[in-house]
């Protein structure tokens, strides 16, 4: 009988926190969503940050974009992981435009331009993570939850009733939890009404 256990697969992140936070303003005048103040000393992106870390995934690409400025020396000064361990760190990236003059496109888009990060760490699996929400998770339970149903994609979301899912996108799932479709709320609202 094997004693074994199972290797933990290593797990890459990036985190997108290139969002503008119109809706914050005037909080997000001169600074991205991420980097809004939250509780004096931290600011949002520090949520999803944390739940990286706390679930082991330490190798983490924290893309930017708008005002970023105060979001790269909150970095900087909070997230030094290990300076001796080169596959621990937090670092921010910009746009790298290495596949035309574009910034990021949306969420999709980013992770393209950056997937020659992807083949230098050959990591198992890549997390991609909004950097701009505040909640708790153990990232690794979804990594498990993945692993086990060998899927290809992992999506985490909270069921919210539609009276209150405007500004949302939306997932119709069946049961089992497989994705069967996405919307925006908005559309997925009316149509539910027009019914």
């Amino acid at each position: 009988m094997s004693t074994e256990r199972p290797s933990r697969p290593r797990i890459m992140a990036f985190v997108m926190a290139g969002g503008q936070g119109s809706r914050l303003r005037p909080l997000t005048d001169k600074r991205s969503k991420p980097a809004v103040p939250f509780g004096a000393r931290y600011r949002i992106v520090d949520f999803v940050l944390s739940n990286l870390v706390n679930s082991g995934i330490l190798t983490i690409y924290l893309l930017v974009q708008y005002k970023s400025q105060s979001l790269i020396e909150h970095v900087r000064r909070s997230w030094t992981i290990s300076r001796l361990l080169p596959d621990q760190f937090v670092t921010v990236v910009p746009p790298q435009m290495l596949e035309g003059r574009d910034w990021f496109q949306g969420t999709a888009d980013a992770v393209f331009q950056n997937l020659n990060l992807i083949q230098v760490h050959r990591p198992d699996m890549v997390a991609v993570f909004g950097g701009d929400h505040i909640y708790r998770m153990d990232v690794r339970q979804m990594a498990q939850f993945h692993r086990e149903r060998e899927a290809d994609v992992t999506v985490a979301a909270l069921p919210v009733p539609l009276e209150q899912a405007s500004g949302f996108g939306i997932i119709a799932a069946d049961s089992d939890g497989r994705i069967r479709g996405t919307g925006r709320a908005a559309t997925v609202t009316s149509a539910s009404r027009s019914r």
